[in-house]
């Protein structure tokens, strides 16, 4: 006999958020305390509130854009597990619009 699975719920950590001064443009113009259990959820989150900020800092199939730069405490998350960070203990999100030229 098999148990049913249980869902696990992570607890939402409530973060420090700062957008650079391009991205503040659509989003807000201060930090912004917001309550996220991942990348994932803290982006859901920004978008909800403002929504001029759709598709500046994920594509179209929900993965942070290449241009756009996530850190949580200090280290780039954006390569590596991206919205599926998870964000516990986490205390400060800047997320940064890096600017491509030569």
């Amino acid at each position: 006999m098999t148990r049913p699975r249980t869902r696990r719920t992570v607890a939402a950590t409530e973060l420090n958020v700062h957008l650079d001064s391009w991205l503040r443009e659509f989003g807000p113009s201060t930090r912004e305390r917001i309550r996220a259990a991942s990348i994932e959820e803290l982006l859901d989150a920004l978008e909800e509130r403002y929504p001029r900020l759709r598709f500046k800092l994920r594509d179209e199939t929900g993965q942070i854009r290449r241009y756009v730069r996530v850190f949580v405490d200090g280290e780039d998350v954006s390569g590596t597990t991206g919205t599926a960070t998870p964000l516990a203990g986490a205390h400060s999100i800047d997320i940064l619009h890096s600017i491509a030229g030569g």
